[in-house]
């Protein structure tokens, strides 16, 4: 008999971390559809997950980037989802017996999402609205649920102990004088339910029954609305947020200074694309949602050590006069063999053009971008004023930028990781110092200047491949910017350098493909590859990770050949 009590007790638990789960889950997905309207990132998740990166030790961000790659964002989103579901589940339990302090669990989980959204750079006041909607909707959802469960559960109970239960048409209570039954539902230790069976008015529920009782099928639909409406919000949300990012009726001005038509690419299947496409050039940025920018209201300052002010509007730049470059760009995050990075044709304004507009100080030593998010990135004002073609870019391969590339305008300079030098969703420049001012990635403790080494990649045979004896095709990538790649070679097995054949070169500051023609022998086989710059600086293989300045050494991959 204790048995089948405490099997009865154990339903009504889980059902009731499951109203908690569902009510956070719908109060989640409906606040995301309000800032899906307003700003998507006081999304209430979003906010969470954006401070948890901000807070995150660099070690910690350098691994989840090197394990999982482009996917960081999602597990890092899931791993919140899951955090605040388990304790959201635990308030569902409390609320069974104690709403109140379940409730409590639950508006603390939302003010947690509230405050995050607040404590942004730029925030303003309705990016709290998400959270105030999750907030309402969450406890609304709440209360519906564990009243629905708490009768459910009253009823089955007096079925159970033959006590009468509530009347339905056509029949009537057999036990005259006695009150309707409804006992506390699943008595703890200590708690005792209200003498006689007579329901008094306590914390257990949320809103006293009106009327006739449910069955457990007012659960189940109870349940169901609740999952059908969180699903459905959250869709909704989704689809606002995908229409608002599409990019639309822009038409992109000629350069005045166009770069000529790339060679053609080397023909070896699995190598990299001379050209990156933009859906496939690799992202790296600290952000859980694009920014929404309207290029109409978009507005670029320039401002700090300047002889005047300057603030440009998007047509004004437009009406500039532009240009294009094949430009590679690497991410400091990048390890040895990594595919973060890529290369693309550029359309943009000259940095020193804008610059020259407003009149740069005397005692300037940095140039701090500021993105609309607030994402500051300092670049040593030597860098970005020496003659590289360091651009305001409004154009990618011939097409707008992409949003999750910077859409409307980003910066580029060549020979420069992009923490030090590609802020995206650029809007302000401020020429300032270093003692004055630190950037997001100089206060994590990143190296100030980050100039790009140069490093080498072997694409195929890819990792894992198993090849055929006799002739086969070794390739990959070499990079050396601002200094150009002379030289690549690899190496078999510990033996000779050897040069391989060089593929086209677009320029200094572009990558170049190589291929070499290997008669390959049955076994395993390591082969490793190097380059050389137009200075003369060889590959090293000294072996470092990307924290603090960049990964370096020699690339490396084992081949099995059958």
């Amino acid at each position: 008999m204790a048995n089948t009590t405490r099997a009865r007790r154990g339903v009504p638990t889980l059902l009731a971390a499951v109203g908690g789960v569902l009510a956070t889950l719908v109060g989640m997905a409906v606040g995301h559809l309000v800032a899906s309207l307003l700003d998507p990132a006081a999304s209430p998740v979003l906010a969470v997950g954006s401070t948890v990166i901000d807070a995150t030790p660099t070690p910690v961000k350098e691994w989840a980037v090197a394990e999982f790659g482009t996917a960081d964002k999602p597990i890092l989103i899931g791993s919140v989802m899951v955090v605040t579901l388990i304790l959201a589940g635990i308030a569902g339990i409390r609320a069974r017996t104690h709403f109140r302090q379940g409730l409590a669990i639950l508006l603390v989980l939302v003010a947690l999402a509230g405050a995050a959204a607040l404590i942004r750079p730029t925030a303003g006041p309705l990016d709290v609205v998400p959270a105030l909607v999750t907030a309402l909707v969450g406890a609304l959802a709440l209360a519906w649920f564990m009243r629905t469960l708490n009768e459910a559960v009253a009823l089955q109970s007096g079925a159970h102990s033959g006590a009468p239960t509530a009347t339905t048409p056509g029949t009537t209570d057999k036990t005259e004088g006695a009150a309707p039954s409804h006992p506390m539902v699943d008595a703890t230790p200590g708690e005792t339910a209200p003498a006689g069976g007579a329901h008094a008015a306590t914390d257990t529920d949320p809103a006293p029954a009106r009327g006739g009782r449910p069955t457990r099928r007012g659960v189940l639909v109870a349940s169901g609305v609740l999952a059908v409406t969180a699903v459905a919000a959250g869709a909704v949300g989704q689809w606002i947020g995908n229409v608002r990012t599409r990019i639309s009726d822009i038409v992109l001005p000629k350069p005045q200074d166009p770069a000529a038509a790339l060679p053609d690419a080397l023909d070896v299947d699995g190598i990299s694309p001379f050209r990156t496409p933009n859906d496939e050039f690799y992202r790296v940025d600290i952000n859980l949602t694009v920014p929404v920018v309207d290029q109409d209201e978009w507005t670029l300052t320039i401002d700090g050590d300047v002889d005047n002010e300057v603030t440009i509007t998007w047509d004004e730049l437009l009406d500039m006069p532009m240009v294009e470059r094949d430009i590679t760009m690497t991410c400091v995050s990048n390890d040895v063999g990594g595919k973060y990075v890529g290369a693309a044709r550029w359309l943009g304004v000259p940095l020193q053009d804008i610059l020259d507009l407003a009149g740069v100080g005397g005692s300037a030593d940095q140039l701090l971008s500021t993105a609309v998010d607030g994402f500051t990135i300092s670049t040593p004002l030597e860098v970005a004023t020496d003659g590289r073609d360091a651009l305001v870019v409004v154009g990618m391969n011939g097409e707008p930028l992409p949003r999750e590339h910077g859409f409307p305008v980003r910066l580029i300079i060549p020979g420069i990781y992009g923490y030090v030098g590609s802020t995206k969703w650029l809007t302000k420049l401020t020429l300032t110092t270093y003692d004055d001012v630190d950037s997001y990635w100089t206060e994590r403790g990143w190296a100030t200047e980050g100039p790009i080494k140069i490093s080498s990649r072997i694409d195929v045979p890819r990792a894992g491949d198993e090849v055929s004896s006799g002739s086969t095709v070794i390739a990959g990538v070499a990079w050396a910017q601002q200094r150009g790649v002379d030289v690549v070679e690899i190496q078999i097995d510990g033996g000779p350098w050897t040069p391989v054949e060089m593929g086209p070169d677009a320029g200094v500051d572009y990558w170049r493909q190589w291929y070499y023609e290997w008669e390959a022998e049955t076994g395993s086989h390591a082969v490793t590859v190097r380059v050389t710059d137009s200075e003369g600086e060889v590959q090293t293989d000294a072996r470092a990770m990307p924290f603090p300045n960049g990964s370096s050494g020699l690339h490396t991959r084992r081949i099995i050949v059958s």
